[in-house]
């Protein structure tokens, strides 16, 4: 894995050119879709996200800012995270663990011939544990300057949320790093803020590693 170096400048948020996302998602659930095989409940709910989306986005629609994100399960909870920084979804196997490193690394995976390490959001923020399934898959998140992947309970699918719904984090959200939220939208959707996670020096795993 790369050593953590913050990116420069935030992204820029333009109005939403509905049918090029309309075609976005379609990739990305096939892209999805290439990295396991997804359950029919999985299925289920990208079919509600997409069509939840175009039910927003007739054709007199007029241009929203929005944020796209990969919506997630932690924990029982929905968290979304910025596609811009999403690599890819892979299912989660051949974990090698990793001593000496904090409980909420979980050890690293060889992707592609490439080592990634795996982070466990919950024990990062504190939130109730479950053993590791094979429904879990793994968020790899990306940057020039760092990249490793995320524990997720299973993907939910693709979202775009208006900028002007995701509200400040609430109170009973503060225990979970609030440094690393984003906000929360009005159906209680956590966004995680992709670029402080990976600009964080904790996440990175500082040794030479080989597999």
């Amino acid at each position: 894995m790369r050593g953590a170096a913050a990116p420069s400048g935030s992204p820029q948020i333009r109005p939403t050119d509905w049918r090029a996302l309309y075609r976005r998602v379609e990739g990305a659930q096939m892209a999805v879709e290439r990295g396991f095989e997804a359950t029919p409940e999985e299925k289920r709910q990208i079919l509600r996200a997409r069509a939840k989306m175009l039910a927003a986005t007739g054709p007199d629609a007029a241009p929203t800012a929005c944020l796209e994100v990969l919506v997630f399960s932690l924990a029982d909870e929905h968290y979304g995270i910025e596609t811009l920084y999403v690599r890819e979804v892979y299912p989660l196997k051949d974990l090698t663990p990793l001593p000496c490193t904090p409980p909420f690394v979980l050890g690293i995976l060889n992707v592609h011939g490439q080592i990634i390490s795996l982070i466990d959001l919950k024990q990062f923020f504190g939130l109730p544990v479950k053993g590791l399934a094979e429904i879990n898959r793994v968020i790899i998140l990306s940057t020039d300057a760092m990249e490793f992947g995320v524990l997720a309970d299973a993907i939910v699918g693709i979202q775009a949320i208006p900028l002007q719904d995701i509200q400040v984090a609430l109170p009973t959200l503060t225990g979970m790093r609030p440094g690393y939220l984003r906000g929360v939208t009005p159906e209680q959707l956590v966004v995680l803020a992709a670029q402080k996670l990976l600009s964080d020096t904790d996440l990175v795993v500082r040794e030479d590693i080989e597999i």
